[in-house]
C-alpha cells in the first residue's frame, strides 16, 4: 500500500462512487482552505529553496539528505524527521498543521510522479507545478 492510503477506485456500487466523490470534495476543500493555502505557499517556497531540485518517494528524508515534498517543509522548519512514520497521516497532519486529506494528496502526488530517466527530477518538476497551480491568487475572493 502507498503511504497516501489511496487505492485503486472501483465504481462497482453507488456507495463507492459517493465515497470517491466525498474524498474529492474533502481534498478540494483542504486545498482551498486557509490552512491549505498557507501550507501550499510554504511548500512552494521550500521546494524552490532545495539546493537539488529532486524529490524522493516514500520517506521524508533519506541518508543522503534528499527529501520528499513534505520533507522539504520539515527541512525548512528545522524539524528532525528521523524515525517519523510516514504512513501515520494523523501525525503528519498535526506536524504540518494541515488536514489529513491534504497530507494524503501531497504524498500521492509525490510518490506517483517519478517516471523517466531522472525520476527524482521529474517528480520535483511535477509536484512543484501542481503546488503552484493550486495556489489561489490573493486578489481572488471566493
Amino acid at each position: 500500500m502507498s503511504r497516501s492510503g489511496y487505492s485503486e477506485v472501483e465504481f462497482d456500487s453507488l456507495e463507492s462512487i459517493l465515497s470517491y466523490g466525498r474524498q474529492v470534495a474533502a481534498t478540494n476543500s483542504a486545498i482551498k482552505g486557509k490552512r491549505g493555502q498557507a501550507f501550499l505557499k510554504e511548500l512552494l517556497a521550500a521546494l524552490d529553496a532545495l539546493p537539488e531540485k529532486r524529490l524522493i518517494p516514500k520517506e521524508l528524508k533519506n541518508e543522503s539528505g534528499m527529501v520528499c515534498a513534505l520533507g522539504s517543509v520539515a527541512e525548512a522548519r528545522g524539524i528532525e524527521t528521523k524515525g517519523i512514520d510516514v504512513y501515520n497521516v494523523g501525525l503528519l497532519s498535526k506536524m504540518f498543521n494541515i488536514s489529513p486529506t491534504l497530507v494524503r494528496e501531497i504524498e500521492f502526488l509525490n510518490d506517483k510522479n517519478g517516471y523517466g530517466p531522472t525520476p527524482d527530477q521529474v517528480r520535483f518538476e511535477n509536484v512543484r507545478a501542481w503546488v503552484a497551480s493550486q495556489i489561489i491568487n490573493e486578489d481572488y475572493v471566493a
